[in-house]
């Protein structure tokens, strides 16, 4: 009867250790693919932070084309300044909020209205309006050339890149064409859970407590092997104005068709394009995926504003120095 007994209690506890040994050593899903999982499901691949110039979702606008249009303009949006204060008290847009890149998270509870971020030079206001669009601000915008293409009295920050040309001449610059992708594995992040929102926002909040920080032409030009670079143009573009030699052409560049693991994430990843402001956007991003990103502070016109190869309508647009930069609108003083 004893030995009956011991047998009944051993075979009730057989199952119990058997199924708790399973909960134990139950696969907790990384929290990168959480993300990621979340990310693509909810319309925020990159592609859709960058948006379409077709149909009005591009992250970036243009400033009015007269004064007379100013006000009517800055009316239909919620317009955040982001720099210094006393800079802002010397002139800004009329209706702007002046804030705090560590605030904009923020300032933007409040927001009744469309965001459009302002900054000098249209690059912080990109970096700062792909988070806001990560943290549930789809609609926010950034001003192109920022308070620089706004008025001549801002624009010494941009009119000091055009009169060096770094990658004339510089034996690392180059024509050839782009290394071959490598996959590698997605970043290990150290947010924990299950909820894809919430380590979202977890990173959103750690992106922009950390700033903003472009690196040189120079920085980069010098010593390329110390950065995984990102050159985001066209493929003839690449090759057209050429590009820093060993730069990878990874475009586009998104989560749902992989094209993300073509980026090495135990590199320092440094990513540029025309001006710096899509390069801000794409450096955001990487970011909270939990990449060392970097921009190349101005982009293509900080490596080489006067490049033979600014040729077409499209590509001056995005070259400093036209007929339309700077504007010539008025600003408000308080």
């Amino acid at each position: 009867m004893k030995k009956l007994s011991i047998y009944l209690i051993v075979l009730f506890l057989v199952p119990t250790f058997i199924f708790t040994g399973c909960k134990d050593d139950e696969v907790v899903e990384p929290a990168i693919i959480t993300l990621t999982k979340y990310m693509t499901a909810n319309s925020l691949d990159l592609p859709n932070i960058i948006g379409s110039k077709t149909d009005g979702t591009f992250f970036a606008t243009a400033a009015p084309a007269t004064d007379g249009e100013v006000a009517a303009w800055a009316a239909s949006f919620y317009i955040m300044d982001i720099r210094s204060t006393e800079v802002f008290d010397g002139g800004h847009i009329v209706g702007a909020h002046n804030v705090l890149l560590s605030n904009i998270l923020t300032e933007a509870s409040s927001a009744d209205k469309p965001i459009l971020v302002v900054c000098y030079t249209g690059q912080t206001a990109c970096y700062a309006t792909s988070l806001l669009r990560l943290y549930g601000y789809p609609t926010a915008k950034a001003l192109k050339w920022g308070m620089c293409g706004w008025n001549e009295t801002f624009a010494a920050k941009w009119n000091a890149q055009i009169g060096s040309s770094h990658a004339d001449g510089s034996t690392n610059w180059s024509d050839g064409s782009a290394p071959t992708p490598v996959i590698y594995d997605l970043p290990v992040l150290t947010e924990s859970g299950t909820d894809g929102a919430t380590i979202l926002n977890s990173r959103v909040d750690a992106v922009v407590a950390a700033g903003f920080s472009p690196l040189s032409a120079t920085d980069v030009l010098t010593t390329p092997t110390n950065y995984f670079i990102n050159n985001y143009f066209s493929d003839a573009h690449y090759t057209g104005f050429g590009h820093i030699d060993g730069a990878h052409r990874i475009s586009p560049l998104s989560i749902a068709d992989d094209y993300i693991k073509n980026l090495d994430p135990n590199a320092k990843v440094v990513t540029y394009c025309y001006t710096g402001q899509t390069s801000a956007v794409i450096t955001a991003y990487l970011n909270v995926l939990g990449y060392d990103a970097y921009s190349l502070g101005y982009g293509m016109n900080g490596l080489w504003n006067v490049n033979p190869f600014w040729t077409t309508p499209a590509q001056i647009a995005n070259q400093w120095g036209g007929d339309s930069h700077p504007k010539d609108l008025n600003t408000v003083k308080d």
